[in-house]
């Protein structure tokens, strides 16, 4: 990566804060919510999650791009961050696992970036002002007048209102087997879901249904399933409300449910509560969770900037008439709800990643716990048809 060859890009955010540096990855204009991820190593699947489509992201970790990137690790179909922020991004690839350079990737998916900058800098701007809207302007773009560029950025949509679940969705259904015991068909509704949480579903037994996000309850019935997974994703859930009403059926329908990050978002809004957007949100992997179930403190994988408006303290009653709900897990940086687990029915959910296949793995027995449920639901049900058919 020629880095000292690139012409000048600056980053542009809407107060109007500037900072000058150089192009990196494909050249052009890139607009989006500016945000930041601490995390110091998986920039692979950082860049691959769809759950980062329309954020451009700041990678807080100096020194990006040593390992380069492969085949095999990829969250997803392609990059979607809206752009890329990195100080030193290296110049040369040291990993024997490599198939092309950071730089390469960036610039074969289209993503403008831009490198030598004061990340801390901006870093601590975020955390102060909160996320904010901005671009990236490189080649041509870079020589624009100032004011002009603000008012690019400031045109720009906001991440609030935002539903951007069918931008990352795919467009058909897509099986993968179950590997081992089987338990049963999955029903995954993809709203941005990672390769690694497929795998992880398909590990415990299920044969895993990714449905388009479109997909309807009698799409979800079609396929007999014994359980129903909403993924991670992009948007703000407020604009999710035929998510939220399908979700709602499932519920009624008393499948097991399971969601992680925007499926944590959405079964809140679902049993009645709301959400809010976060000032700067999660993002990165070294995120302390309390599970109060365990009373374990797990070290965990979060991007989200939305968080579910939900009792903290003991058990509330569900607003849509769902039973009892609990917060099971709360975040210990700043005690945003991190799960949710409802008592009468078999649903439960986190705000964050445990398939994180950069790592950490404290919280990959989630899955497990997902199983099992599955399982002694389905149990339920035979002894509840079996003693009414004796009846």
């Amino acid at each position: 990566m020629t880095l000292f060859r690139t012409g000048p890009a600056v980053l542009v955010l809407e107060d109007g804060t500037r900072h000058v540096g150089r192009a990196y990855g494909a050249t052009g204009t890139t607009l989006g919510e500016v945000v930041f991820s601490t995390g110091m190593t998986g920039y692979q699947e950082t860049l691959t999650d769809p759950s980062y489509a329309g954020q451009i992201v700041l990678q807080t970790a100096p020194h990006i791009g040593n390992t380069g990137v492969n085949d095999e690790d990829p969250e997803s179909r392609r990059i979607w961050v809206a752009g890329y922020i990195v100080r030193d991004p290296s110049r040369v690839v040291s990993n024997w696992r490599a198939d092309q350079s950071l730089d390469e990737a960036l610039v074969s998916d289209g993503v403008v970036g831009i490198s030598g900058i004061d990340t801390r800098a901006v870093t601590r701007h975020i955390r102060s002002a909160g996320s904010m809207r901005g671009g990236i302007f490189s080649g041509d773009a870079a020589a624009l007048d100032p004011e002009e560029q603000v008012r690019i950025v400031r045109e720009a949509p906001e991440m609030a209102g935002q539903n951007l679940s069918a931008s990352v969705s795919v467009a058909a259904v897509e099986v993968t087997p179950a590997v081992g015991e089987r338990v049963g068909n999955l029903a995954v509704l993809d709203l941005g879901v990672k390769q690694a949480t497929i795998v992880n579903l398909a590990a415990r037994g299920f044969d895993v249904h990714v449905l388009p996000q479109s997909a309807t309850i009698e799409d979800i019935r079609a396929i007999d399933p014994v359980a129903v997974f909403y993924s991670n994703g992009p948007g703000d859930p407020a604009a999710s409300a035929d998510h939220v009403e399908l979700l709602r059926a499932v519920l009624d329908d008393r499948l097991p449910f399971f969601g992680i990050c925007f499926g944590n978002q959405l079964l809140g809004r679902a049993l009645g509560y709301g959400t809010y957007k976060l000032p700067f949100g999660h993002r990165g992997i070294n995120q302390p969770v309390l599970d109060r179930s365990t009373g374990r403190v797990e070290i965990t994988a979060h991007n989200h900037g939305f968080a579910v408006d939900a009792p903290l303290e003991g058990i509330s009653d569900s607003p849509n008439g769902y039973g009892r709900v609990e917060v099971s897990h709360i975040g210990l940086n700043d005690n945003v709800v991190e799960g949710l687990r409802a008592l009468d029915l078999p649903a439960f959910s986190v705000q964050y990643h445990p398939e994180a296949a950069g790592g950490p793995h404290d919280a990959n027995y989630l899955f497990d716990r997902f199983r099992d449920m599955v399982i002694a639901e389905a149990s339920t049900r035979s002894a509840r048809s079996t003693n009414e058919d004796t009846k």
